[in-house]
């Protein structure tokens, strides 16, 4: 690395807690990697909006109720503080199964309207580990 650091560029990315564990794990690796950049997590509004990017991305919409349980699950999950929660790792995992849901949701049904196809109903949200 010495040789040829101006050619090279490392990033390394993980949750705070555990890369500072690792920069402890080597005397030497907290001078080698002198610039830290921490991203807060993004907010309840952040995330909803994430939501309805992937959603739209996919040609996909949000019920109101949808959106308001999607909501109750992301606050609950910031609200736990639990260790694993991946923050929009977690709300893709989460809408990615929605779309899952909605597929078999929609496969029982006679028939289908374009409305159908489209509309992520709340049933289709489901907690998802990190």
């Amino acid at each position: 690395m010495e040789d040829h650091k101006n050619d090279l560029i490392l990033i390394l990315a993980g949750y705070q807690q555990e890369m500072e564990t690792f920069l402890q794990t080597n005397p030497g690796l907290r001078s080698r990697f002198p610039i830290h950049i921490d991203f807060p997590d993004y907010n309840q509004n952040e995330l909803l909006q994430i939501a309805e990017q992937m959603c739209a991305k996919r040609q996909y919409t949000l019920s109101a109720e949808a959106r308001l349980a999607l909501l109750k699950m992301i606050l609950s999950h910031q609200n736990s503080k639990e260790e694993n929660f991946g923050n929009a790792r977690t709300v893709r995992n989460i809408i990615e199964k929605a779309i899952r849901r909605q597929a078999v949701r929609l496969v029982a049904k006679p028939t289908t309207s374009r409305q159908d196809l489209i509309l992520i109903e709340p049933g289709d949200l489901t907690e998802v580990t990190a």
